[in-house]
């Protein structure tokens, strides 16, 4: 399973989108999940090196859809500059860590838990996004 996710930092507002494979296409489902919610006021988004994150078709779809997500890369090798990170060790200490899991299901419960509780009740993660806000 994988995940790709997008936050929100002035309102610490977690989206995600899961999926088998971490490629263009599945890149592509996330930003138009992001693009409905954002389409009126519009968004500003920044994005690490993937490779999917250059793919021609994503940035095709970036150039048609401005209006509502304007993008912008990190710089290479810094994930201390990527939110999605800090996320990533909140979820790692909350719900991963030290935990054996006897099969997927479990761990995708886990991980369903923390990112509801995420998005749920955004003060837990605050203190992990006030240093990029």
């Amino acid at each position: 399973m994988k995940i790709l996710g997008a936050i929100e930092l002035w309102r610490t507002r977690f989206d995600y989108r899961q999926d088998t494979a971490f490629n263009a296409g599945t890149y592509l489902g996330l930003l138009e999940q992001l693009a409905r919610r954002y389409r009126r006021q519009g968004a500003l988004m920044i994005q690490d090196n993937a490779s999917y994150h250059k793919d021609a078709e994503v940035w095709s779809w970036f150039k048609s859809n401005r209006h509502s997500l304007e993008v912008h890369q990190s710089p290479p090798y810094s994930p201390e500059l990527n939110p999605t990170e800090r996320l990533w060790q909140h979820t790692r200490k909350t719900g991963t860590h030290n935990r054996f899991f006897g099969g997927v299901d479990a761990l995708f419960a886990t991980l369903t838990r923390v990112f509801g509780e995420m998005q749920s009740h955004p003060q837990l993660i605050s203190s992990y996004l006030a240093p990029l806000c």
